[in-house]
């Protein structure tokens, strides 16, 4: 801003001290922190990282599989046959493999396995495809989880290490002034604030993800049901 007397232009030094950067930020915890601070850091960073890729990751995963769920209505369950329903449906899809699977344990009662009866059988084949498809599910939620939980925990132990080394910088100057302390020390909760910030999107991420994952979850196994009747009704041995 420029202040305008008498035809001079003055420039309004309010306006410049307003856009200096501020001493106790980030910058000056990377820049005067010491390598425990700046791990501790990092850790928070790469934690963030990583559930933030794992939500983005399994949310196009559930999405896939519930654009599958209703193709499978209109693909699978308009065919005329078993195996014409499950080349019909796209590779890799969830229900592909669980079609496929169910047809396998059908055509393979044999040997061994027809002393199990049929229908015993072709339930096992469709419950092990079944729980493939949920631990694909539920893969990265465990990396949540630990975010989570641990994320807090971690910008905390960055606080208290903070504290202490400013600490140990007063006491070595024998300077306790109110300007003194209060960088250091804010400049340690901000590590705190960090690991909040890391946890929060962590946890509802987890929660919601695990809510989707129920939905979805019912889907499969409505197919599984379904497709063991049909395998049951066609006689297939």
């Amino acid at each position: 801003m420029m202040s305008f007397i008498a035809g001079l232009v003055i420039p309004d030094c309010r306006a410049e001290n307003l856009l200096q950067t501020n001493p106790y930020g980030m910058n000056a915890i990377w820049e005067q922190g010491d390598w425990v601070a700046k791990t501790t850091l990092l850790v928070l960073m790469a934690m963030s990282m990583a559930s933030w890729f794992t939500i983005v990751t399994q949310l196009y995963k559930q999405h896939r599989m519930m654009r599958a769920s209703r193709l499978t209505r209109t693909t699978f369950w308009c065919a005329e046959s078993v195996n014409q329903g499950a080349q019909a449906l796209a590779a890799g899809s969830p229900f592909r493999l669980i079609a496929e699977k169910g047809i396998e344990g059908a055509n393979q009662h044999d040997g061994l396995s027809a002393s199990i009866d049929f229908n015993s059988w072709v339930m096992m084949s469709i419950q092990r495809a079944m729980g493939q498809v949920q631990n694909r599910m539920h893969d990265g939620l465990a990396l949540l989880a630990t975010v989570g939980s641990t994320a807090p925990f971690v910008g905390l132990f960055g606080t208290v290490w903070g504290i202490y080394h400013a600490l140990v910088k007063i006491g070595t100057s024998g300077q306790a002034s109110i300007d003194k302390v209060a960088g250091p020390v804010g400049e340690s909760l901000i590590m705190t604030a960090i690991g909040l910030a890391v946890a929060v999107p962590a946890v509802l991420g987890y929660n919601w993800l695990v809510r989707r994952n129920k939905t979805a979850m019912e889907n499969i196994h409505d197919f599984g049901a379904d497709l063991h009747a049909v395998l049951l009704a066609s006689g297939k041995k």
